[in-house]
């Protein structure tokens, strides 16, 4: 994850990994990212009425496959629109270029390389003393500044180097388990469950601009801290009480045990926390699984919701009327095609690939960028953490979601539009 310079470009080993993958599969990987999705259904399916022994007796495969109703039906959906837009079958209007093309040919592809390295190699920063070492050396900064226990710095961290669907269900679990109240798991679930490294990677790539990663990152970082800074003073999210989860009492203390300073008690944490982690048939098995659960869990999802949202966009006015009100804002802000811009600030909460998607045809190259740490800062996209935070036991309802999706939207814009009037 540590930037280097690779061919006069500032990238991350893992963009130059997924990018000789994607090389080497090229023109295949549409019909292996349609088998994928085939095969997710077929699970889902199997899951869902077969109940099969393999599936019965593994957690892993019960969580993959045995999913609610509303992803069954994105499963479908994602099978039949791949199926049909590899054999470019059916209407046009769901295979053409700009819509369903568009995803199979173009995004997925950099999904299925992005995801195989991120997944396999994930276990190197989750399992062997990283998460530990942070939560305690971050505990006395939490509080005052995120009124959060240090403890939810682990959550970020692991949403950060992982995946936002980490932070989630960490933070839901944590939340069950009463180390967190209703207040803190909403803030922890809406505002620090954030867009990993990888993903960000594909999305800056997806609007033609690899080489300005770190900028883009350290961009969507500032914003997200504003954010995260911002919306826990101000309903919602202040608005939920500090109670435990069915009454329970507070489960752990932020104190560091005598002579010891935060740094010394976390390294031993992290140290008891590598020592569990020594086997090397565990640590390939644990990457596949991520693989299969980022293949799975989320191409099927994309396939069905970004094919959807892209023929809304394309042949009705619907994104057009939602982005009106933001015009004037964008137009003040000497952002160019406004227009343009004005209706991917809406999308991005059914999917966050979709404003990057719609972006593909701005020619700005500041406008991109913009679009890009704004589809990113949103956070809340329905098509996986919007999803995931309502099947949890974390307090939020949809009408919070809709509230603060709005209100990420309006506060980390004028910061990537200050940040992009630099840069450009």
């Amino acid at each position: 994850m540590v930037p280097i310079s690779y061919k006069g470009e500032v990238t991350i080993p893992i963009a130059i990994f997924s990018g000789m993958l994607q090389k080497a599969l090229g023109p295949s990987l549409p019909a292996i990212m349609t088998v994928i999705i085939i095969l997710t259904l077929v699970g889902t399916l199997a899951a869902k009425w077969m109940k099969p022994d393999f599936v019965a007796k593994s957690p892993f495969f019960t969580a993959l496959f045995d999913v609610p109703v509303i992803w069954v039906i994105a499963r479908v959906l994602g099978a039949i629109f791949a199926v049909l837009t590899l054999f470019k079958a059916g209407p046009e209007w769901i295979w053409s270029e700009n819509t369903g093309g568009l995803l199979l040919n173009d995004l997925l592809p950099i999904l299925f390389s992005v995801f195989f390295f991120a997944g396999l190699l994930l276990p190197l920063l989750l399992n062997f003393g990283l998460l530990e070492l942070f939560g305690s050396l971050l505990a006395k900064f939490m509080r005052p500044v995120f009124k959060l226990p240090g403890r939810s710095s682990v959550d970020c961290v692991a949403s950060w180097l992982g995946d936002g669907t980490i932070g989630v269900l960490l933070t839901s679990k944590q939340y069950e388990e009463g180390f967190y109240t209703k207040r803190e798991a909403a803030v922890i679930g809406t505002s620090f469950s954030v867009v990993s490294i990888t993903f960000s990677l594909v999305v800056i790539s997806q609007v033609n601009l690899g080489h300005l990663f770190v900028p883009f990152y350290l961009t969507v970082t500032l914003a997200g801290v504003i954010a995260a800074l911002v919306l826990p003073r101000i309903p919602p999210l202040s608005l939920k009480a500090d109670t435990y989860y069915h009454g329970q009492e507070e489960q752990i203390s932020e104190a560091v045990p005598e002579g010891y300073t935060p740094f010394s008690w976390g390294y031993k944490q992290a140290l008891k926390r590598a020592e569990k982690n020594t086997s090397t048939a565990s640590f390939f098995q644990d990457g596949a699984k991520n693989i299969l659960d980022m293949w799975m869990g989320v191409a099927p999802i994309v396939m069905a919701l970004g094919t959807v949202a892209l023929v809304v966009a394309e042949y009705t006015p619907v994104f057009d009327w939602l982005g009106m009100p933001f015009i004037p804002l964008l137009e003040l802000m000497q952002i160019p095609e406004a227009q343009e811009a004005s209706k991917t600030l809406v999308v991005g909460f059914a999917d966050m690939f979709l404003p990057t998607v719609l972006a593909a045809d701005i020619t700005s190259e500041m406008t991109r960028f913009i679009i890009a740490c704004v589809s990113v800062t949103q956070l809340i996209y329905m098509s996986e953490v919007g999803g995931l935070l309502l099947g949890s036991k974390i307090p939020v309802s949809f009408k919070d979601l809709v509230i603060i999706f709005l209100l990420r939207t309006l506060i980390t814009l004028p910061v990537i539009v200050g940040i992009a009037h630099i840069l450009f």
